[in-house]
């Protein structure tokens, strides 16, 4: 059953956003989609008038994701999908409703081959083989790459990463989002900055996963997808490879939540086959 609770839209979004920033634990890129649909889907059934979390209806959740289907990639629609789960999850925290309204979301069509798209291991080798270190824009590009695919980091946290979040003496990086002598004259903190144009200034996500195309395309490499994502689903399904628990990559990885690392089970074909119960013999 639902509440009668009004809110303003944006007041109800930010309440959102801070519960997915200390609930979930979630970084800056996925609050921020998260809210953006959550944000259409209020627009789109409230329209100008005000926001009653209690009048939302089934039909106003079948139809918004079922138009979301036709009008977007299946990998943005399931992001929509979830950002929904995860907002009306909230309402029900947060007692603007009772009912369990996540149920009614559609179950959306997952990536066609089901499994987590990486490189494999002797490819990965390959690839950081392959990194220019021949120029101070290369070096950068090169200790981007090797921040993802050593130690995991999410883009948004090599481009947040600060002079001050290294721990030289004891070796160590602190993730400030859980989740040279080379380097150009600027006053920016941050480890990561801009060569080009605007020189000095700190970087962004998308030069981060720029640096990843450039290094495929420098490669030679046909890569299953491109990105910074790439190269974390690769450290993931290496550490499982090699026996690492869930809960081990999970806290490599920043994740919050066991569900969100279950999906690199599916990638470990030889646990897998060890699981599998024999198939019983016909009998006459």
């Amino acid at each position: 059953m639902a509440t009668t609770n009004r809110w303003t839209g944006e007041h109800l979004l930010a309440a959102f956003d801070e519960h997915l920033r200390r609930t979930r634990g979630l970084c800056a890129g996925t609050r921020r989609n998260y809210r953006r649909y959550a944000q259409v889907f209020l627009e789109t059934v409230f329209a100008d008038g005000p926001v009653d979390v209690g009048a939302i209806h089934v039909r106003d959740v079948v139809g918004f994701v079922g138009d979301l289907t036709g009008r977007y990639q299946p990998r943005t629609a399931e992001l929509a999908a979830s950002a929904l789960r995860s907002f009306f999850r909230f309402l029900r925290t947060a007692g603007l409703r009772t009912d369990r309204l996540e149920d009614a979301v559609p179950m959306m069509p997952h990536r066609p081959s089901g499994l987590v798209r990486h490189l494999e291991p002797p490819r990965l080798t390959q690839l950081i083989a392959s990194l220019d270190s021949g120029s101070p824009r290369g070096l950068r590009d090169r200790a981007i790459i090797l921040c993802i695919a050593r130690l995991g980091l999410r883009a948004s946290e090599v481009a947040q990463l600060r002079l001050d979040d290294l721990d030289w003496r004891n070796a160590a990086v602190r993730v400030r989002t859980r989740k040279t002598g080379h380097r150009p004259d600027t006053s920016a903190r941050q480890v990561f900055v801009l060569h080009w144009l605007r020189v000095g200034a700190p970087i962004s996500d998308s030069i981060v996963g720029r640096a990843v195309d450039n290094a495929l395309r420098r490669a030679g490499m046909d890569a299953p997808v491109r990105g910074a994502n790439l190269l974390r689903h690769s450290l993931a399904t290496d550490l499982l490879g090699r026996g690492a628990s869930l809960r081990e990559i999970a806290d490599v990885l920043g994740h919050a939540s066991l569900a969100t690392t279950r999906i690199y089970a599916a990638v470990d074909v030889g646990a897998l086959r060890e699981a599998a119960l024999p198939w019983p013999q016909a009998t006459s």
